[in-house]
């Protein structure tokens, strides 16, 4: 502040070009930068990227192969269970699995237009403790803090609307079957639980969008869309 009042009185003595004028602007920029940031504006901008995250990300990962078609994102069938997969290929049952491993990821897409009130309310919620910490860390730091620290109620939030997609789209009823016919067979029975699996990989495929976005607030300033995350994101710049 003292550095912009002596450059303002010095113009008052002198003629002011306009390389004067232009220079003064970018002082006074920079005098308006050299405000420190409060912790509430840093939570408040992580607040924000996040839900900006999560808004992106439920529009692209609810579409039609939103899922499916993005191998980053694509559901595959239950490591628990692949063996199972493995044996109704060799005995000719893979156009089955196939629709299975379709319709699974069809149900994560169903699932993911009701994600964003759940994720945004748990945004809301985020502590501005760590706020500096957290802003000066890994591209994804904001979102892995909400992962460690609201994973699992968003986990238990999330599973029923999951687990209602995917008997939606026919789902559970073809992995039904599927294990059906493979408990017929002369192996181990297996019969593990879809819904935690589904909603457990639908979730991360949803923080993997919401990481992107704010890896793209970080490093690009055009993707900072409001004053706020200007100048919180542009102190790292």
């Amino acid at each position: 502040m003292k550095k912009l009042i002596v450059v303002l009185l010095m113009l008052g003595l002198t003629a002011c070009s306009e390389k004067d004028i232009r220079q003064t602007i970018e002082i006074i920029n920079e005098s308006a930068e050299e405000v420190p940031l409060t912790r509430a504006e840093v939570a408040a901008a992580l607040r924000d990227s996040l839900s900006r995250g999560i808004s992106k990300a439920a529009i692209i990962a609810s579409a039609n192969d939103g899922y499916y078609a993005n191998p980053a994102l694509k559901i595959e069938f239950p490591s628990d269970a692949q063996k199972v997969e493995k044996t109704l290929r060799k005995i000719g049952l893979g156009r089955e699995v196939d629709r299975f491993v379709r319709q699974l990821n069809r149900g994560a897409e169903s699932a993911a237009t009701k994600a964003k009130p759940i994720f945004i309310k748990a945004i809301t919620s985020m502590s501005i403790h760590d706020a500096f910490a957290i802003l000066n860390g890994r591209q994804d730091a904001a979102t892995q803090y909400l992962i460690r620290t609201i994973g699992d109620d968003l986990f238990d939030q999330f599973l029923p609307v999951v687990s209602d997609s995917l008997q939606q789209v026919n789902a559970t009823r073809y992995y039904g079957e599927i294990v059906t016919r493979y408990n017929q067979l002369p192996v181990r029975k297996v019969n593990p639980d879809l819904d935690e699996y589904a909603t457990d990989r639908a979730i991360a495929g949803l923080f993997l969008l919401v990481a992107e976005e704010e890896a793209n607030i970080r490093a690009n300033p055009r993707a900072r869309t409001t004053q706020l995350l200007r100048r919180v994101f542009g102190s790292l710049d």
